[in-house]
């Protein structure tokens, strides 16, 4: 369901549902603190929690990770999850993030909690997350793009 940009990458970010466009920012263009609190409704109508961070890959300019802090008073004693961006869809109407999976599958996901955060830029922890989310990590979609395009010349060293 992702569009064309002008690069020719078809890998999507978060969808976006609800009426809003105004002036300024949003519902396209955002501050990531903005989005910092949102409360998150599982695919199925549960709340499962808020968002704590949005974790950029800063090599190659994209989201990686919404940071899902599942409870905890204050986010203290709180699950941390790591979703994957495109398994969100911003809801402008309800105010919130709908992830893409039911609320019992999100519970069964481990997580990890905020003083033990897992390597993010090992690509086998990180194809195991978008995996788990049902989601083709971004990474490995622009290298098929990449190689695919009759262009593209490995070098022959």
């Amino acid at each position: 369901m992702g569009s064309i940009n002008p690069q020719g990458d078809t890998q999507r970010g978060a969808d976006i549902v609800g009426g809003g466009m105004g002036e300024g920012p949003g519902p396209d263009i955002m501050a990531a603190a903005t989005l910092d609190g949102n409360k998150v409704m599982s695919s199925d109508g549960e709340h499962v929690g808020k968002i704590s961070d949005i974790m950029l890959d800063v090599r190659n300019g994209r989201i990686a990770y919404a940071v899902l802090s599942e409870g905890g008073f204050l986010g203290m004693g709180s699950t941390l999850h790591a979703i994957p961006w495109s398994a969100l869809t911003l809801d402008t109407e309800e105010k919130c993030f709908v992830v893409d999976i039911a609320a019992q599958r999100l519970k069964e996901d481990p997580g990890f909690d905020k003083d033990h955060w897992p390597m993010m830029a090992d690509a086998k922890w990180g194809e195991s997350t978008y995996r788990y989310y049902n989601q083709q990590p971004y990474w490995s979609a622009t290298r098929e793009a990449v190689e695919s395009d009759p262009a593209f010349r490995p070098s022959e060293h």
